[in-house]
């Protein structure tokens, strides 16, 4: 009888507990809670460091000279990325940091373009001098 008695007061405290309001002040809760984990993440180490990489190779490759606009391109957006990293801003870090990357990359292959192409016309240059030479000895 006692077991009975005190079963019915479990599941009346259970349903005054269940009430619209307190399911919808649960729901807000965890979906508050989801949400601030879901913005926290993880630090983009990975992408950081391959950036830097990235960067560092275009500057060691002759991207200042060769290809200006998108070293400095690369340069500032890894600044903000670091900014963003330290303000615990993750995605959008990541995000920037992957476009300095890209930047990087087209200031490195450009540089190497246009080292090759400066390469070819001394290389046609040389060629042109040493026909002249032919054809005067030749005379």
């Amino acid at each position: 009888m006692e077991l009975k008695s005190q079963s019915a007061r479990t599941v009346s405290s259970l349903s005054s507990c269940a009430s619209p309001r307190s399911w919808r002040l649960g729901l807000l809760a965890l979906g508050s809670a989801v949400l601030l984990a879901g913005c926290a993440g993880n630090p983009p180490s990975e992408q950081m460091a391959v950036t830097e990489s990235a960067v560092n190779a275009a500057v060691s490759n002759g991207g200042p000279e060769f290809a200006p606009v998108e070293t400095k391109n690369a340069q500032d957006k890894l600044a903000q990325a670091r900014i963003a990293l330290n303000d615990k801003e993750y995605d959008q870090a990541k995000r920037l940091a992957q476009q300095a990357e890209w930047d990087a990359r087209v200031a490195e292959r450009k540089s190497q373009a246009t080292k090759a192409q400066n390469a070819v016309k001394d290389a046609q240059q040389g060629v042109m001098e040493l026909r002249q030479e032919g054809l005067q000895q030749a005379q």
